[in-house]
Order: C-alpha cells, then structure tokens, then sequence
C-alpha cells in the first residue's frame, strides 16, 4: 500500500507544487509519516492553517509542499485551505480512493467499491479486474467482470453460469460462497432474472439448473418455457461446449431423477421427443419405441430412418448409435423382403438377380446381428431380433434356396449360361489385364460373400479418385476353401485329390500353402513375373519394398484371411460379422497401400461365400439324409467328398465332371441351406455347399483416377418469405440431391448473426445424409430462437449463415448465407 501512495503522490507532483491530503477517519496517518518523497516537505493541517499559507505562498514559493489533513473536512466556509485546494486539488488515500485509482475509475465507482469490499482485499482479484476493465465499463458490466473472477470464468454472464453449474455437478461451492461473501449474489440473481427470466423466492444454482433443464424440455416439446429465448440459447451452447461434458452429463442425469423424467415420457408421443435431448432418458425411451414400432410394423423404414437421422446431432446419440443404427437396418430389411419376389427360372437368373437385388437382404440382415451384438444390449432387442430372424430364415434363406435348389437338381452339369465361372477367373480377369501388357494385384479374402463385398465396394467409392465395379462370378463346387483358392490360379486340370485331406491338384500339383500357389502362378502367360504374398506380410513392408515388389512382378495375389478364420472355428462363429466388418477396413486399406505403390489395376475377389445365421440352428435346418456310399474321402456340414456316394432324398450327387472338375471323386451337397450333422464343428457358420450366399462369388474391379471425383450435396433454405417476425425462424432446409458414393454429406452449423458478426440466435449443426430419391424426403425442418441481442437489429437486414468446419482444425467456413429482415412487433417472447 505504501508503495501505491508514494507512486499515487509523485505523480500527482509532477504536475503540481501543492497536495492536500484528506484522511476523513484517520487511519493513514501512519503512511503520511512513513512517505517519502524527495524534495516534498510534508506537513500536517492542525489549527495551523494561517502560519502554513503563509510559508507556502509567500516564504517559500517554489517549494513543493504535501499538507497532511486527518477527521472530518470542514465547511467551506471554516476551511482557511479551501483556495489552495481548489486551485491544486485534494489528495484522498482512503482505503476506497486507494482502489479507484490502481483501477482507474473515475469517483462515482465509489459506492460499488464500498460495496464489495471483500472483493478488493485480494490483489490478484483487483490485478485480474485491472487487466479486464475498459474505458467505458458501466458498473453492471464492472460487477460482471467481477463474477467472472470470482467463478473462474473468461466473459459474460454466460460463462459465470457455466462455471458454477460445473462446480454444482462436482459437488464443491467454493465459487458461489465466495460471490456471497463479496457480495455479488443478489446482483448475479438479479442479472439472471434479467437476462434468462429466472425468478424463484431462494434462488440459487441448483435451483436455476433445475429450472433451466426443465425450460429446455419444455421448448422441445412446444411447451411454454417459462424462461427467455436467451436462456434456451445459453443452455444449448452450455450443452454443446466439449470442457462441460461431464458437467452437463452428471446434472442431466441427477435433474432427470429428481423431476420424474422416466414417468413424464410415458405420457408423451413419441414422435414429439425427436427434437428434445436433455435427458438421457429420452433416448432411452425412443429406442424402446422405435423398436416397438419396427417390429410392429406401424412406422415405415423411411420413417424409422428419418427418426435416426433427425437423432444424429443430438447430445446422447453417441451413447446409442448402434442401437439406432440396428433398428434402422431392421427397418430396412423389412422393406426390402416385402417387395421381394424369390422367384427365378434358371441357374443364370437366379445368379443374375441375386447380384443385382436379393444379396440386399443379406447384407441388411448382417448390418443388423452387427449393431445389435455391438451395442450390447440383447435383451432389449430380443423381440425385434427374433422377428427378423424368423423372417430371415424362414421367409428369405429357406424360400430363396428352396426355389435355387429346383434349377441345382436339374441341371446337368455345374455351370450357368452367361455367368462366367470362378475357374476361367486367371483366364478371363487377369489375362484380360495381361493382354493389354498391364499389371495386375489381385486380393483374394477368404469367405468375402458378394455382399460384403458390395459393402467394401460402396465404401471405397466414397474415397477420393477410386472407381469400382463388381460383377458375379459362379463359384466352384464344393464350395470350399481348398477348391476356391485353386479356381483362382492358371489352371488346366483342377482335381480333387482323390484321399481323405480333400486337398486340390492344379495341373497334377499340390495347390496347398503360399508357395505351391506361388509356382502355379508362375505358369500362367508365358514370361510373366508372378508372385504371391499374405497380406499382413504386405502390409508390413515400407513403401520402397512394397513398389520394388510391384515393379518385379506383372501379377501378384495377395492373400487375405479374417472372415473365414474367425467363422469357420466353432469358439468364434458367432462373431463373424464383426470379422466382416474388420475385413472391409483392411481390403480398403490393403487397396489404398498398393495405389501408393503405384498399381493402377486391382481386382478383389473371394474363394467362396458363406451361409450364416445368428440364433442357433434348429433341428428342421440339418438333413434328415443319411451319407453312405462305397468310400468316404471327407466330410463336413456342408458337403461329402468320396465314392460310390448315394443320393439319398435330401442330397444333391455331383461327379467331378458334372461339377467341371477332373478327377472320380464324387460329390454330395445337402439341398437348399441343411447342414450335415457332425460333431465338433461349427452349424451357424457354413460353406461347401450350392447355396447362392455360397457360389455367388464377387469380382471388383478397381481403379485410381488421376483427378478428384468427389462432390458434396448442396443445402438451400426453401420457401422465399425472408422477414423474420417473431422471436423465432422457422426453416425448411432442403438436400438438392441424394447422397451417393460421389456425392457425399455434408455438416453444417447454421445460425443468424448481425451484419456486424454478432451471433443473435442459437446455433445448430445438422448432418446432411439422406440417400433418398425423393425430394420430400430430403426437406429437414428446423427452428432457430433470437436472443434478446437481436432486439437491437429490428427492422435491419440479419443474415443467416451455414458454416461447414475446415477440415482438421476447430474453425469453420462460410458456406452460404441468406440474408433476412428482421421485423418485430415485442409482443412476445415466445410463439410456441
């Protein structure tokens, strides 16, 4: 304190002879003695006052004089210093004056200054206010400054709320006892009335957040909030800032018990709660309905979708995304096997349309077991889990390969006329590659149905400067591993070895392990460098080793094995659908590598497909046939390989020759989707036989452009009325197309700001997704509420900004703006 007075005083005597130092209650007489100040001589006013005017104006004219003055000022007219002290002013150094001149207030800061006392005892508080003041400070914003310092915070009212609901969910209150103690709280209540609306007979921060929590739900369902818009606005920033997630989370949570959330939902439509998040427990209760209205089939899949799409931006989806993502692809299959025909008349139809429709139905139901098993909540999807696969089984699997197995039994031999065979794949693919004198990489993964594929395809389209196609081929019989993989090479003569290891001979040679495959390779086209590599191998090596392989080879096969080694073992059957969705992310990756080590030309393929299905096998799906013959080489659910074999009812009889093998091994396929019963293996997960989820085997060709292919869906406001007349504005945002692999979504943060850059409503992000081809469909309504700043705008022009974040970074863009006038009548807050 010393300090500052000395400080305070030399300044004042630069511009100065003469200072009078009023001390009204005495209590600096000691820092009047203590001072020192070259060159000042210092001097106290007590009944003295002729014999010091005189020294001062007239013995010693020159001389800087401080005149020390203690309890209460005279009258004017009893004071004999009043002419000096008008005409050099008056020097305070109270404990008051002390303060409004470190902060360079003028003298009506006085009574707030007196007024929180405690505030300015801590110096730290009074730097940090320092630091924060400006010129034109009103003492509301003063006082506002001084909340904010007290609560920890860095700005308005806003922020000092954030703070102390963050101390609230932590369970402390050094904060709010510290603003009492200042005596800030009834201003800091006050300002929140002002500003929020909030009035309560014992205000205080639960209190408000219970208030706040309930004003916001009350909104959503179009209620009266009995809050401002500004309050709504605060909460949905408060919610969406990333520091006060746990915060935001626990309050939820402890507001949500203690006014009933649970019991209130029972009572509402579910329809209205798509709007509302502030309680976890709405997202619980519209999964339960959503998933009530699936199975029931009382919302329709567009629906369904719309419902999961509306959810996408809300504060808990993340929590429950596989959840909705499970109902929705329920949806999606109930959908696609009602306008479903199963009927085919040939093998090469049955192929046909199975590529380009029925495989839907797969993938749909694959899409579903996955975020089902994913979101780990079985017991609340059992009912709509044990319809769709009742429907699976018994309305598609069963029927469509009941209908298949009709052209299996009468065909002659194994082939389908139009559909090239998996056996001419090196001829036909790879040379059609070699012809051109191009290289070629093929991946092949074990068990790939042609679904997964489509999927892995549909994915690797949406990268930048890929194209993809994928066409069918007619899979070898039996549909196994051993047999695939040996379709895939150069072949002549492929025969099945004629003992019981049911390996394959390609041109007289053992096709089995990485290096026999190798020398098979080697005898395609005459003079061709052919290699093989598995695929973690490849994966593993560094970018010169992975084009040096590239460049000494005109083919390579690269092997890749996740969906067949995690299905085909019965301890981890069950999570085959997990494996098929690892494999897509490693194939696109194994792809993006070898575009990186410059191949242009990719082709991924499979040996085989798979029949799968999640609940356990009933007894109705094993074959009642029983397997006899001369000689039995080898046997497993799906098929029997040996001699002498007997087609009894329920079995389908190949020879080597009818399958388009060599060889006299004999072959049996149980019909239609039974299995075999054998001991010890696995029943869900299947391959070997003639199912078309089995022999439908994908080819995707793919290829790397040289320039961007990628484009993004445009948004655009509809609807041409652009005055705003209320406290709210109501759009209709509408997708100009469809989003597709090339056309990709887009996110946007969409709110209205002055033409200055002030932000005068809330602001929402919203995903632009939908892959509808209806333009109705594509229409998402929104509400945006006005702050109480937007007051100072009436019958301005505002624009309406959509802002799209720069990619790895926290900052946005502009992506369009429309322009709007505002023009209010103040009737009301609200239009609810």
């Amino acid at each position: 304190m010393r300090e500052r007075i000395a400080k305070g005083l030399a300044l004042l005597f630069e511009r100065r002879r003469i200072v009078v130092w009023h001390d009204a209650s005495g209590e600096m007489r000691d820092e009047f003695e203590a001072v020192e100040l070259p060159g000042v001589v210092k001097a106290r006013v007590a009944n003295n006052e002729l014999g010091l005017k005189h020294r001062i104006l007239r013995a010693e004219p020159k001389t800087p004089f401080l005149l020390y003055r203690d309890g209460p000022r005279p009258e004017d007219i009893d004071n004999w210093l009043l002419d000096i002290e008008l005409a050099y002013g008056a020097f305070r150094a109270d404990q008051i004056a002390l303060w409004r001149a470190d902060l360079a207030l003028p003298e009506r800061f006085d009574a707030l200054l007196a007024a929180h006392r405690e505030f300015f005892k801590a110096t730290k508080r009074l730097e940090k206010l320092k630091a924060k003041l400006r010129n034109d400070d009103t003492e509301t914003i003063v006082r506002i400054r001084m909340l904010a310092i007290c609560a920890g915070s860095d700005g308005g009212l806003d922020t000092v709320l954030e703070a102390l609901l963050g101390e609230l969910a932590g369970g402390t209150d050094e904060a709010s006892k510290l603003i009492e103690r200042v005596g800030l709280t009834d201003f800091l209540w006050k300002q929140v009335g002002l500003h929020y609306g909030y009035a309560s007979t014992a205000p205080s921060v639960k209190d408000f957040a219970l208030t706040l929590f309930k004003a916001s739900y009350h909104a959503s369902l179009g209620l009266d909030p009995a809050l401002t818009a500004d309050a709504l606005v605060f909460f949905r920033r408060w919610q969406s800032n990333r520091y006060a997630t746990e915060a935001f989370t626990k309050l939820s949570a402890e507001i949500s018990d203690q006014i009933g959330i649970a019991s209130d939902l029972k009572g509402r439509e579910s329809r209205l709660l798509l709007d509302a998040d502030q309680f976890e427990e709405i997202d619980r209760t519209l999964i339960r309905a959503l998933a009530k209205a699936v199975g029931a089939r009382t919302i329709s899949p567009t629906e369904a979708q719309t419902w999961v799409r509306q959810r996408r931006t809300t504060y808990w989806f993340a929590n429950y995304r596989d959840l909705y993502e499970a109902i929705a692809n329920a949806a999606a299959f109930q959908e696609a096997l009602a306008k479903t025909q199963l009927g085919m008349t040939s093998l090469a139809e049955g192929v046909r349309l199975y590529a380009s429709q029925w495989f839907t139905i797969d993938q749909l139901y694959r899409k579903f077991i996955y975020f089902m098993k994913k979101s780990g909540q079985a017991s609340l999807m059992q009912p709509l889990f044990e319809q769709v696969e009742n429907h699976y089984v018994n309305s598609y699997l069963l029927r469509l390969n009941d209908a298949w197995q009709k052209h299996v039994d009468a065909a002659p031999a194994w082939a389908a006329e139009g559909v090239d065979s998996q056996r001419n794949f090196f001829r036909d693919r790879v040379g059609e590659f070699r012809s051109r004198n191009q290289r070629i990489c093929v991946i092949i993964s074990d068990a790939l149905r042609y679904e997964i594929a489509e999927e892995f395809m549909t994915r690797l389209r949406t990268v930048d400067r890929y194209a993809a196609e994928i066409t069918p081929m007619l899979g070898v019989l039996p549909s196994y591993t051993q047999l695939g993989m040996a379709a895939l090479l150069p072949n002549k003569i492929l025969e099945i070895a004629d003992d019981e290891t049911a390996q394959v001979l390609v041109d007289g040679q053992s096709s089995v392990g990485l290096e026999n495959r190798k020398k098979l390779l080697g005898f395609g086209r005459l003079g061709d460098r052919a290699d093989a590599i598995k695929a973690d191998e490849f994966m593993g090596l560094n970018r010169d080793d992975s084009r040096a392989l590239l460049s000494a080879n005109d083919v390579l096969y690269i092997y890749h094995n996740q969906i067949d080694a995690i299905g085909d073992k019965p301890a981890t059957e069950d999570d085959v659908f997990d494996a098929a969705e690892q494999a897509i992310e490693e194939i696109i990756k194994l792809v993006k590598k070898l575009a990186g080590a410059n191949a242009s030309n990719i082709i991924v393929t499979a040996d085989h497909g798979f029949l799968y299905q999640h609940r356990p096998i009933e007894e109705s799906d094993f074959s009642s046939a029983k397997v006899e013959g001369e000689r039995i080489l080898f046997d497993n659910r799906r098929f029997v390989l040996g001699h002498g074999l007997r087609a009894e009812h329920g079995l389908r009889k190949f020879t080597s020759a009818q399958a388009g093998l060599q060889g006299s091994v004999e072959i049996l396929i149980p019909k239609s989707i039974n299995r075999l019963r054998k001991s010890g293996s696995g029943s869900r997960f299947v391959h070997g036989g003639a199912s078309l989820q089995e022999i439908v085997v994908p080819v995707v060709t793919i290829s790397k452009k040289r320039q961007s292919d990628l484009s993004q869906v445009d948004v655009t406001v509809a609807g041409g009325n652009r005055v705003i007349s209320s406290g709210q504005l109501g759009l209709v945002l509408y997708q100009e197309s469809a989003v597709t692999e090339k056309v990709q979504s887009r996110r946007l943060r969409i709110g209205l700001w002055s033409e200055g850059g002030e932000l005068i409503s809330d602001s929402r992000e919203l995903d632009f997704d939908s892959r509808s081809e209806s333009a109705r469909e594509r229409e998402t309504s929104i509400r945006l509420l006005l702050t109480k700043a937007a007051d100072a705008f009436n019958s301005k022009e505002v624009v309406l900004r959509f802002e799209e974040a720069v990619p790895g970074t926290t900052h946005f863009r502009i992506y369009r703006e429309t322009r709007y006038t505002l023009r209010r009548a103040f009737t009301s807050d609200f239009d609810f």
